[in-house]
């Protein structure tokens, strides 16, 4: 009876591979569209800044390199004045002159999300129809922006985001997260699109019409969650807007991190996603491709079982490195592309290990994510108590005051 449901199971597994792979060959990646006739609306750009490293200079500069036939606005946020982030804003800033660009201070503690109290505190300087938000560690080609506004201008235009990959994976850790990411992750939203209508938007790059944005109420309500991009999505399509693709690929580079890191990286995303969609997330296992084909190869121990393995672990392998060929569109990958069938095995884990607790670690501090995707400070957190002292303090400051980099800049 076991043997005969792991066999279903494997087979399950492959055929969900299958059908992964071939969605994910028929989308247009990489294929930008006409080039825009003519100025294009306004967009404003927004980029919420905790921190940095050796590669955000480098991230930061490809959007003020932007050529845009239109107006654009560029608001970095910082809540911290002394973060050494403001020193590399303010170097650019004297770079790029001729953009409309600012650093604002963002004090206020308006939530548990740290980078949705940035937005909302940047919410009010915008200037543009269009709106993009963006993480710091995302670089972009110099046309990005020109690419994607024809899709957010659109008439029933409702959230615009694009795939991306981790472009500088520098240790094996990284390698194994450029996996999940540059082959498996981007597929998978694909086969989801597929199946059902999206109603989720991925954060690196999230572009919409301010109407939208004001349709949903602005950033507020997304203050106490952690995986604020799939609520920013979740609402636009509860306000009747859809989730598009752009074919454009962005990068995301992170600094060099070991297998701690990553592992505390994937448990918060296994667990944010259990808790978000917990019986989609429940089935995700039966689609891992080498769990099932080696369980039933351990359980039958018979020549069937042995070659269909062996023909699903070749087609996991080949699958993967075509898929992460076709989003970096190097080779480079190819060599560790037996990373696949381990990664699944860890994954697996993870998977596990995310029903065992309610708790996240994000930037150094521990949380608990609360049903429905909440966030509050883990109890025994040496903030807990604080960040609610703290809003509290800040609820009575003026909201109003900002720190501008153009007159920071002048002064000095």
């Amino acid at each position: 009876m076991v043997t005969s449901l792991l066999a279903i199971l494997a087979l399950v597994s492959l055929l969900l591979t299958v059908w992964r792979w071939t969605v994910a060959t028929a989308f247009p990646l990489h294929q930008r569209g006409p080039v825009p006739r003519g100025p294009l609306p306004g967009f404003t750009i927004l980029k919420p800044l905790k921190g940095c490293n050796a590669e955000t200079r480098r991230c930061l500069q490809s959007w003020l390199a932007q050529q845009y036939p239109g107006p654009m606005q560029i608001l970095f946020g910082v809540a911290d004045p002394t973060d050494p982030v403001c020193a590399i804003v303010r170097e650019l800033l004297a770079e790029f002159r001729g953009v409309d660009a600012r650093l604002i201070h963002c004090r206020q503690n308006l939530g548990a999300n740290g980078k949705v109290s940035t937005l909302r505190q940047l919410e009010p300087h915008i200037l543009h129809p269009l709106v993009l938000v963006s993480d710091a560690d995302v670089e972009v080609p110099a046309g990005f922006v020109a690419d994607l506004a024809p899709l957010v201008a659109a008439p029933d235009a409702g959230l615009v985001n694009c795939f991306y990959r981790l472009a500088n994976p520098a240790t094996i850790a990284m390698r194994w997260e450029a996996l999940a990411i540059n082959a498996d992750f981007w597929s998978q939203v694909l086969q989801a699109r597929s199946l059902a209508t999206v109603d989720f938007a991925l954060g690196a790059v999230m572009a919409l019409p301010m109407s939208r944005l004001r349709q949903i109420g602005g950033f507020a309500h997304l203050a106490d969650y952690l995986a604020d991009d799939y609520e920013l999505g979740r609402s636009v399509v509860q306000a009747g807007g859809r989730i598009d693709f752009s074919n454009i690929v962005v990068d995301c580079r992170e600094a060099p991190a070991g297998w701690g890191d990553v592992r505390t990286h994937q448990l918060r995303w296994a667990r944010t996603i259990r808790v978000c969609r917990p019986v989609s997330y429940f089935f995700s296992v039966l689609a891992n491709p080498s769990l099932w084909p080696l369980l039933w190869l351990a359980a039958a121990r018979t020549p069937g079982a042995a070659i269909f393995c062996a023909m699903a672990l070749l087609f996991r392998v080949g699958s993967a490195a075509w898929l992460q060929r076709r989003l970096t569109q190097e080779n480079d990958h190819l060599l560790l592309a037996w990373l696949a069938p381990v990664k699944d095995l860890l994954e697996a884990v993870v998977w596990a290990a995310a029903f065992s607790g309610d708790t996240v670690e994000w930037r150094g501090e521990p949380y608990k994510v609360l049903t429905g995707g909440k966030l509050v400070r883990a109890q025994g957190s040496a903030l807990a108590g604080l960040e609610i002292l703290g809003r509290e303090i800040e609820a009575l400051k003026d909201p109003a005051e900002e720190m501008d980099a153009h007159t920071r800049l002048d002064q000095q």
